[in-house]
């Protein structure tokens, strides 16, 4: 079963939601968020990137930090720009970007069902970004920024949000990038308890992004729990918050890779390599995404170039070594160009479909980079497939789009 749980959301008072709104903590540097900031006092950007706030240069990570997001989620409660629901809500949150558009249920999941891997996961986390968000929930007292959590689509769920979303919205607006978000307040009892009901019948929900927030809250729960002699379980602690669509809503994009030169080797030796592993044919100075699994295109010197994998080069019945991310690294990054750690290795830098071919060639016609390689969508059945196996991706394997804007649900701790 999977326990979701209405919560007294704190959110902005309807005519502040658009301004409240922001793009969540990691989609922006700390030069970016001010940018989008400095005309805004209300922009949630003070709360989730507080070092706006502060001196440039100021280390992101340093207590100064996380005391001042806390300060002024304080202020932006006393100032009235976000109130505390009165009742325990599930709210109904969706978003519309061009023709594509998903419907998730706004929830508290349980802490318990994500210790024993009945909420799966397909990442490590890395410790500095862990402990980022240990420090910020436990500064602030409340979770901020919503787990996105998926689970396999049930028609009974799809009816139910049909019927709540056909009735008045509380919240509507377009966003500075063109996405359209509309929020249901979810008070009726009896939608409510359809809704448990509901989700009790799902075997297992799936982190699809997120994985750096959710074992944060786990941690939490474990630091306040070992604190509390009067533990009972129920503590707003070993719940956490979460945004939770169905996998037939979901909308992956390429994550893509560029890396910063060719380890030593001459043209001639690092196109050797890739003959090793792949066929190639040259595009020319005009490119394109690949439009299959297992092609790969890159760039390199202002040229494009098709890559497809070999026959034999990758476990088609591994449902990890089959990924696109998976062939491309175990096959070329860390062989030719020297990756072994995409996650450590400052020469490697990722870049989200969203960019487009334009995100890659600029960092390569700049000099920063000297190869990029575009990559197909890894998709969601993927994805279930390697959290359901206890497998782990490599990392930025997935792109979710669009992104949860955060602000609008806050669930604040005991």
């Amino acid at each position: 079963m999977s326990i979701v749980k209405p919560f007294k959301a704190l959110r902005p008072l309807p005519k502040n939601a658009e301004k409240v709104a922001s793009p969540p903590y990691d989609v922006l540097n700390s030069e970016e968020a001010r940018e989008v900031a400095k005309n805004n006092p209300l922009t949630f950007l003070h709360v989730n990137k507080p070092e706006i706030d502060l001196p440039a240069g100021t280390d992101v990570y340093s207590e100064e930090v996380y005391q001042k997001g806390a300060d002024n989620l304080k202020k932006m409660i006393s100032d009235g720009v976000l109130k505390q629901e009165e009742k325990e809500c599930f709210y109904i949150y969706k978003q519309l970007m061009g023709e594509h558009e998903q419907y998730g249920l706004v929830a508290l999941a349980s802490v318990d069902e994500y210790d024993n891997d009945l909420i799966k996961k397909h990442e490590f986390t890395r410790p500095v970004k862990e402990d980022d968000r240990v420090n910020h929930i436990d500064h602030l007292n409340a979770q901020v920024g919503p787990v996105f959590l998926t689970y396999k689509a049930q028609p009974e769920l799809d009816k139910l949000i049909s019927k709540i979303t056909s009735g008045q919205a509380e919240i509507g607006f377009m966003a500075d990038d063109e996405i359209e978000h509309t929020i249901w307040v979810v008070k009726n009892d009896a939608d409510i308890k359809a809704i448990q009901d509901s989700f009790a019948k799902i075997d297992a929900l799936y982190v699809a992004d997120g994985h750096h927030r959710s074992a944060a809250a786990s941690r939490i729960a474990k630091m306040r729990k070992e604190n509390n002699p009067d533990h009972t379980g129920e503590e707003s602690y070993n719940y956490f918050l979460n945004v939770i669509f169905p996998d037939n809503q979901m909308y992956i994009m390429d994550y893509n890779r560029v890396v910063k030169d060719l380890y030593g080797l001459s043209k001639e030796e690092f196109f050797n390599q890739i003959y090793d592993h792949f066929s190639i044919r040259r595009l020319g100075p005009a490119g394109f995404k690949p439009m299959e699994s297992h092609v790969i295109v890159m760039y390199f010197e202002k040229e494009y170039f098709l890559l497809e994998a070999l026959e034999g080069s990758f476990d088609e019945n591994d449902p990890v070594a089959r990924l696109d991310v998976s062939i491309l690294q175990e096959n070329l990054l860390a062989p030719a160009l020297g990756i072994g750690d995409p996650r450590k290795d400052k020469r490697i830098d990722f870049v989200g479909g969203i960019r487009g071919l334009e995100g890659l060639t600029e960092r390569v016609d700049s000099g920063e980079m000297a190869v990029a390689f575009a990559l197909f969508p890894t998709s969601i059945e993927d994805l279930m497939a390697i959290a359901d196996a206890g497998k782990v991706m490599p990392p930025k394997s997935t792109w979710f789009e669009p992104k949860l804007r955060s602000g609008l649900f806050v669930h604040l701790l005991d």
